[in-house]
Parts: structure tokens; C-alpha cells; sequence
């Protein structure tokens, strides 16, 4: 069994298709064609069930694909380890995060890397937690910033901070002026939150059904921005996170705490247990707790 032949069922695994996966690893597919069958042969099995067009793995190529991953997981590690004895002049890491935590956590973090260094280059991308966790077992990501517990006998966690929530109200509302609001607003007022299969918006459904009602939003939408934008053209209120409205600090809103509701998020970083962490991911990881520092001692000044 060659290296080789491993790449090659590897594309036919991603792509379920021979043409496709040919042209991925740069061969013809009658080439690619014989070198899976090689493989076969060697291995005394059929790896993939060809039923007219379509393509599926059988249960050997499953089998295979696990142990595939994990050889190109340390030849991956390997490579990780010899490229650190150049330093941190060079090299990549690949960032899953909240997209809330991706607007105020992920910009000053950067900064601050980027400073010491510039040679390292960061690929973010703003996941859901449950992609998040999906690619960091399939080794598409390094580190994934997310909601804390977070289940997984894989994956080592670090916690970084509390994250509050607040109201966001429009300057002019009839509620500007108030110290901190009850949940309760929302079973009177309009407001617009993010849809029911988000987090934030079922921690909000959790705390107004212990008050004993289900809110019901103008309307419901999927990003932040969004959300923003309706509030400040005086559509209705929200409840976003703390440090978000902190950070976006609009001056045609007015961030109100909210009152004896424990509305709190725990944010942190998860990555594989098995996995070689470099040095400018260890670095990178102690510059976001960094921040979280940061961010939480201006949090704490604002509620003073």
C-alpha cells in the first residue's frame, strides 16, 4: 500500500466520484481507476460500491477512510513539528469561531498577532458550534472559538469568559431611560430576535417561559447586523450579547442590562486532544485569553 494510493481513495472518498476526484489529484480517471483497484487487490476487498452512476463507500472503505484520516492527521502533525524549527517567521492557522464572538473577540486579537507576527497567516471563519466542532475532528480547523460545555471525549476545552446579555433599545424609545428591564418586556413591547434554532434566542425562550410566556418577535432574523439595524430604525428591541453592543457602542442605542434573569453565555476554546498544537497556535490561544481579559475588565468598568 502506497502513500499514494491513499491520496487517490482519499479524492474518490471526498467526491463520491471518480471523474471529479481525477481531476482533483491531477490524473485521468482511467489511471485513477486502476490505482484504486490496485489497492483492492491488496487490501483483499471492494472499498466502494459502484451501482450505475453512484458511488458509495462499503463498509471496508469506511473502515479505511477512518485510519486514512488519522495518517494524513500525523503526517499533517509531522510537518506542524518540522516547520516550527524555523520559528514563527512562517506557518498558518485555521480559526472556527461564534459569529457573535467573530465581531468584537477575534478583530483586537489579530491586531495584537499580527503585530508580533506578521509571517504567520489566520484564516477565521464564522461557524456555527456544531460546524465548528465537525471540522475541528475532521482537522479542517485548529482551534474553534464556542459556547462552553462543550461534550466530546476528543476535545480539550479552555475557558476564556462569562458573556452577559443586555437589551438593545432604539434612543427615542419609551424605555431609553430605564437602569435595567425585566424579561418580561418582551411579552409587551415589539422586538426582533434571532430565529428559535440559534443559542441566544433559546437561552431568551428558556428565561421567559420561567416567567411564564413564550415571546413573540416582530420578527426573527438571522444576523446581528440585522438585528441592529431594525432596532435603530425604531422596529423594536432586542437582547444581544453584552460585549457586542459594548464593542459596536452606536449612539442611537441604548444598551440596558437586564433584570434578575441569569441571561449568560460561557465562551471558550475547544481543539482535538491528539492534535499538535504549534507554536504560533499556543501563542495564538494566549493572546485571545488576552483579550478576554481585556474585554471583560472594560465589562466590568461599564457596569460600575
Amino acid at each position: 500500500m502506497e502513500l499514494r494510493q491513499l491520496e487517490y481513495f482519499y479524492a474518490v472518498c471526498q467526491e463520491l466520484h471518480f471523474t471529479r476526484a481525477a481531476e482533483k489529484v491531477g490524473i485521468s480517471q482511467p489511471s485513477l481507476s486502476q490505482q484504486i483497484r490496485l489497492l483492492e487487490h491488496e487490501i483483499g476487498t471492494l472499498l466502494f460500491d459502484r451501482i450505475g452512476k453512484k458511488t458509495a463507500l462499503t463498509e471496508s472503505g469506511e473502515l479505511l477512510l477512518k485510519y486514512t484520516r488519522n495518517i494524513f492527521h500525523e503526517l499533517e502533525q509531522a510537518k506542524t513539528s518540522i516547520d516550527e524549527l524555523n520559528g514563527l517567521q512562517r506557518g498558518t492557522i485555521s480559526i472556527g469561531t461564534l459569529l457573535t464572538v467573530e465581531n468584537y473577540l477575534i478583530p483586537p486579537t489579530l491586531r495584537s498577532f499580527h503585530h508580533l507576527y506578521p509571517g504567520v497567516k489566520i484564516s477565521v471563519f464564522g461557524l456555527r458550534t456544531g460546524d465548528i466542532q465537525k471540522q475541528l475532528l475532521e482537522n479542517k480547523l485548529d482551534i474553534g472559538i464556542v459556547f462552553l460545555p462543550m461534550k466530546g471525549d476528543e476535545l480539550e476545552t479552555i475557558s476564556l469568559y462569562r458573556e452577559e446579555m443586555a437589551f438593545a433599545v432604539p434612543v427615542g424609545h419609551p424605555l431609553e431611560n430605564q437602569d435595567k428591564l425585566g424579561i418580561e418586556v418582551l411579552q409587551t413591547t415589539p422586538s426582533i430576535l434571532l430565529p428559535e434554532q440559534y443559542f441566544i434566542r433559546q437561552l431568551i425562550n428558556k428565561a421567559c417561559k420561567d416567567v411564564g410566556f413564550i415571546p413573540e418577535p416582530v420578527f426573527e432574523i438571522t444576523t446581528m447586523q440585522s438585528l441592529i439595524n431594525m432596532v435603530i430604525d425604531r422596529i423594536g428591541v432586542t437582547i444581544l450579547p453584552r460585549p457586542y453592543l459594548e464593542y459596536l457602542n452606536h449612539p442611537r442605542i441604548r444598551i440596558i442590562p437586564i433584570l434578575n434573569v441569569n441571561l449568560a453565555r460561557y465562551i471558550g476554546i475547544i481543539y482535538r486532544k491528539d492534535k499538535y498544537l504549534s507554536a504560533a497556535t499556543r501563542i495564538f490561544i494566549n493572546t485571545l485569553k488576552e483579550t478576554s481579559l481585556h474585554l471583560t475588565q472594560n465589562f466590568m468598568k461599564g457596569t460600575d
